[in-house]
């Protein structure tokens, strides 16, 4: 948003120092176990911008509301089996030696054509005989390039694909699709840096936002989303795109240590709106060394534990 220039030289100085002291620092995000050396976007990238010093939206209260007061927070991630699959979405690390395959799309005006980097084996959220979202993410390390799949299904042996969409995206830019294009995520919004990762955990803390589902969405999106899912109607609606985050008050420190980490990164970076789903539900990656019984005690948190957070004062790259 364009401001006035102020003419005062000791004006502008203050506004300069007060501005430092609202909008916080930013870093990069951990990068990928088997990608060191690829960022998982830039330290300006939305993903990876701190929100715990900014104001309380105006509406926050009713589109809180809206999402599910009473409802608690789920950990859609963990370790071991639901239904004999690994639990959460899942990625691959590859190099530029992995076959690329041509994969044909349904939403194909709005999908990135590739090919993709898919080897034998790669796997799909819920496994091979899913019926759910069966997202595909593949991180090219030689490039640093995320390429991300929805409703994928392999052919001939995986030698062709095909999905209802996919996009390509460039993890050292804050490039954004073009408005109003769907990605393998409803928001139109990368799917990987929205994971919680183990390697995160362990490394003490989880240094970007994480994505979360609501039952119902407004048809609109806000920055950085770049496409709506709407399927109901009314007032009040959260938009994609929409920023929340775990108020300041809420006490953390008596859940367990894995537990905690995602509450601290619920309070610094928040949560971004990317799809239709189950209110509160919080993606991951699947990692043998998660604990489900301390992630699931982060039910103890419910929708009245958050707030919607006014990001306009934040960098908006990519537009």
């Amino acid at each position: 948003m364009r401001r006035p220039v102020i003419v005062l030289a000791c004006v502008s100085a203050l506004a300069a120092a007060a501005a430092l002291i609202v909008v916080p620092a930013m870093v990069s995000a951990h990068p990928l176990t088997g990608a060191p050396n690829c960022p998982v976007f830039p330290a300006d990238n939305p993903w990876n911008q701190r929100v715990d010093r900014l104001p309380v939206a105006k509406d926050s209260a009713g589109i809180i509301a809206r999402i599910g007061l009473n409802n608690p927070v789920h950990p859609d991630f963990g370790s071991g089996l639901y239904n004999g699959e690994p639990i959460g979405i899942p990625y691959a690390v590859v190099s530029s030696r992995t076959r690329r395959v041509p994969v044909s799309f349904l939403y194909s005006s709005e999908s990135d054509h590739g090919p993709y980097p898919l080897p034998h084996g790669v796997p799909i959220e819920g496994g091979y005989g899913s019926s759910g979202d069966r997202h595909v993410i593949v991180v090219d390390r030689s490039s640093c390039r995320d390429y991300e799949l929805f409703a994928a299904y392999p052919h001939d042996g995986g030698r062709r694909w095909t999905a209802g969409s996919g996009a390509i995206f460039d993890l050292r830019s804050d490039h954004l699709r073009p408005a109003g294009w769907t990605s393998a995520d409803a928001a139109g919004l990368p799917i990987l840096p929205g994971l919680a990762r183990y390697d995160e955990v362990a490394a003490g803390s989880i240094d970007h936002a994480l994505r979360f589902t609501a039952p119902c969405t407004a048809a609109r999106y806000v920055y950085p989303a770049r496409h709506e899912a709407s399927t109901c109607s009314g007032a009040g609606l959260p938009p994609m795109g929409l920023r929340v985050r775990l108020k300041a008050s809420v006490n953390i420190s008596t859940l367990p240590y894995q537990a905690r980490v995602v509450a601290q990164a619920l309070k610094r970076y928040g949560m971004i709106l990317a799809d239709n789903g189950s209110p509160w539900f919080i993606s991951g990656a699947p990692d043998r060394h998660w604990n489900n019984d301390a992630l699931h005690l982060l039910d103890r948190l419910s929708g009245r534990d958050f707030e919607v957070v006014n990001t306009s004062s934040l960098p908006h790259p990519g537009l």
